[in-house]
């Protein structure tokens, strides 16, 4: 657990930088990390993961954020690279299951492959180069536009789904390093006001 009075800097997305999402060595730079033990282009393709936001704490805490509105964003197919690629990715999706001692239902690559390839990347900062990084999943529920679950059970539900399958478990190496939140829109219209915009 950070301290308290712990501050966090936002890195991305910014209005002033376009609300850019930032993937592959830009998500590093933006982050002011360098991998000098295990350099991320021995561990994964280009055109990996792109963040939907990123952060740092006044303590130098790295925090990778991954937003859903609605289930079907988390059920997400197999990876479509190229069979270059895929052997790259394939090799190091095995190493996190062997590092993580999980025999899943079926092969990373080939499914809920969004979720599979944070988790690599958090081992890959996290265990291969003793990067202080932390891995958020942002859960938005009550959205009705994106005709996402209207209460966290059906998210928490559908989480535990995900991780059955892919012989995770309720714990494991990596997941006092991950984060599950869950956010009502209804309390941030509120809070931003929204609702008396709309009147």
């Amino acid at each position: 657990m950070l301290p308290p009075d712990t501050q966090i800097l936002w890195l991305s997305p910014l209005r002033e930088d376009e609300l850019a999402e930032y993937r592959d060595e830009e998500f590093l730079d933006r982050l002011g990390i360098e991998l000098v033990r295990r350099p991320l282009k021995t561990f994964w393709p280009r055109r990996g993961p792109q963040w939907d936001a990123l952060a740092r704490s006044d303590s130098g805490h790295a925090f990778l954020l991954e937003c859903k509105a609605h289930i079907g964003e988390l059920v997400s197919p197999g990876t479509r690279a190229s069979s270059k690629s895929r052997i790259l990715i394939d090799r190091s999706l095995k190493e996190v299951e062997s590092f993580l001692r999980r025999r899943p239902l079926m092969g990373w690559s080939n499914i809920l492959y969004q979720y599979t390839n944070r988790l690599a990347h958090l081992y890959l900062l996290r265990q291969l180069n003793d990067v202080q990084a932390y891995l958020v999943f942002v859960y938005f529920f009550g959205d009705r536009e994106m005709g996402g679950p209207s209460i966290a059970d059906e998210w928490k539900a559908a989480i535990q789904v995900v991780k059955a399958i892919l012989g995770l478990g309720e714990t494991h190496k990596l997941s006092k390093y991950m984060l599950d939140v869950f956010i009502d829109i209804a309390e941030v219209e509120r809070a931003v006001g929204y609702g008396k915009r709309r009147r």
